[in-house]
C-alpha cells in the first residue's frame, strides 16, 4: 500500500505509530525501543508498505542527527570525578569484550572450514556495539547502579576499539590475499586516522562549546548552540573521514568537564530529543530487511551466537581483571549485545577493501542487525533488572 503522502505527513504517521507501539509493548513489559523497531518493520517496506522504501531512504538525515545526540549524551557521562573513581576498568573491559568477540567469531568460522581472510573480515565487525538501544533502555527505566555506570563509558570506548579491531583484521586479510606489505601498512593507518582525527576535532569543539555559556545566558540560546555543535561535528567528520560518533562523545566529554553549565544544557537537550530517537528506531526498523534472515545459513548462525559468547566472556574477564563489583562481572556482558550502525558501516567498507567476500559479509551483518536490534534491548533490560538496577514499577 503506497499512500503517496508528503514528508511531514509521513513523519507524523511515524511518531504516532511509535506512541501507540510504546503503549502496547509497555503492557507486555518490553522496552519501548523494541516496540519502535517492530512497528517500523510492520509499517515499513517489508510488510504493510505504509512507509515506502524511497521515503525511508530520505530519512537518513534523521538517523544521523539522532546518532549524534546519542553520542553526545554518552560522552556527557565522562566526568573526570567519576573516571577517577572507577579508574581503568571501562578501558580494560572495552578492550577485552571487543577483541574477545572478534576472536570468538574468527575461531568458530576458521574451525568450521571457512577461509582465514573471510573469517578475519567478518569477525572484525563483531567488536562493534550499538549504543543507541542501550542508552534508550537506561533512560526509559531510569536504570542506575554499578553496571549502568560502567556500561556507558564501555560503550563509548567500544567505538574506538571496534575501529582498531577492524583495521587490524582487514589489514591482515588483505596481506594474506594480496601479499602486499604496503597494503597492510596503509590499511593499518586508516583506523588510526579515523580515531585520532575524531579525538582531536571533538576535543577542540568541546573546548569552544564550553565557553559559549559565558556569552549566551538563556536556555534557548544554549540549547541552540549545543544542537549546532552536534550538527557541525557530524558534518565535518563526514567530510574529513573521522568517526562522527567518537568525535561527538569526545566533544561532550570535554564540554561536561570544562563548563559548570553543562548539566543544564544536557537537561535541555534531553527534553527535545525523544521524538528524534523515536523516529530513529522506527526508521531503523523500517530499513531492516527481515527476508534476508533465511539466506545467511550456517555462517550467520555462527556469527550471531559466537559474537554474543565473546562479548559476555570478554566483559567478564575484563571486569575481573579490573576488580569491578561482582554484579558488573556477572551482568555487564549481556548489555553489550545490540549492534547496528557502526557494524553496517564497517560492512560497507569491507565490500570495498575485500570485494571477494563483501556481499556475503554484508548479508550476515544485516541479518545480525535485525536479530540483535530486536533481542538486544530485551536482554539489556533483563540483565539490568537482574542486577537490581531497574526497579519494579
Amino acid at each position: 500500500m503506497n499512500l503517496n503522502l508528503n514528508t511531514l505527513t509521513y513523519l507524523a504517521i511515524c511518531i504516532i505509530a511509535c506512541l501507540i507501539a510504546g503503549k502496547i509493548v509497555k503492557q507486555i513489559k518490553l522496552p519501548n525501543v523494541t516496540g519502535y523497531l517492530i512497528i517500523g518493520i510492520i509499517i515499513g517496506p517489508c510488510c504493510l508498505k505504509l512507509i515506502p522504501a524511497e521515503v525511508v531512504s530520505h530519512f537518513d538525515i534523521i538517523s544521523e542527527m539522532a546518532l549524534g545526540f546519542i553520542a553526545f549524551s554518552i560522552g556527557g557521562e565522562f566526568k573526570l570525578s567519576y573516571l577517577k573513581k572507577i579508574g581503568k576498568a571501562p578501558i580494560v573491559i572495552a578492550i577485552f569484550e571487543s577483541f574477545m568477540a572478534v576472536f570468538a567469531v574468527d575461531a568458530a568460522l576458521i574451525a568450521t572450514g571457512h577461509s582465514v581472510p573471510f573469517s578475519l573480515c567478518l569477525g572484525a565487525i563483531a567488536a562493534a556495539t550499538a549504543p543507541a538501544a542501550t542508552l534508550m533502555v537506561i533512560r526509559q527505566y531510569k536504570a542506575d547502579g554499578p553496571v549502568t555506570k560502567t556500561l556507558l563509558p564501555v560503550v563509548a570506548i567500544d567505538d574506538a576499539t571496534a575501529l582498531m579491531a577492524f583495521g587490524i583484521s582487514v589489514a591482515v586479510a588483505k596481506a594474506l590475499t594480496a601479499g602486499s606489505e604496503t597494503n597492510f601498512l596503509l590499511t593499518m593507518l586508516d583506523p588510526l586516522y579515523e580515531i585520532g582525527g575524531a579525538i582531536v576535532f571533538g576535543g577542540i569543539l568541546g573546548v569552544i562549546l564550553a565557553f559559549l555559556p559565558k556569552f549566551y545566558h538563556s536556555r534557548g540560546n544554549r540549547l541552540s548552540a549545543a544542537i549546532a555543535f552536534v550538527f557541525l561535528c557530524e558534518g565535518i567528520c563526514d567530510i574529513a573521514g573521522f568517526s562522527s560518533l567518537l568525535a561527538c562523545m569526545v566533544m561532550s566529554a570535554a564540554f561536561v568537564n570544562l563548563s559548570n553549565e553543562a548539566d543544564k544544557v544536557f537537561e535541555q537537550v534531553d527534553r527535545v530529543t525523544p521524538p528524534l530517537f523515536m523516529l530513529f528506531f522506527m526508521i531503523s526498523g523500517a530499513d531492516l530487511n527481515i527476508y534476508i534472515i533465511p539466506t545467511v545459513g550456517v555462517v550467520g548462525i555462527i556469527y550471531i551466537i559466537f559474537r554474543m559468547i565473546g562479548k559476555i566472556l570478554g566483559s567478564s574477564i575484563g571486569s575481573r581483571i579490573s576488580h569491578t563489583e561482582p554484579v558488573v562481572q556477572k551482568w555487564l556482558g549481556f548489555t553489550l549485545i545490540p549492534q547496528a550502525g557502526v557494524a553496517i558501516g564497517l560492512s560497507s567498507i569491507a565490500m570495498q577493501v575485500v570485494p571477494a567476500y563483501g556481499e556475503q559479509i554484508r548479508a550476515v551483518i544485516l541479518c545480525g542487525t535485525v536479530i540483535y536490534e530486536l533481542i538486544g534491548p530485551v536482554i539489556t533490560k533483563t540483565a539490568l533488572t537482574k542486577a537490581g538496577e531497574i526497579k519494579a514499577a
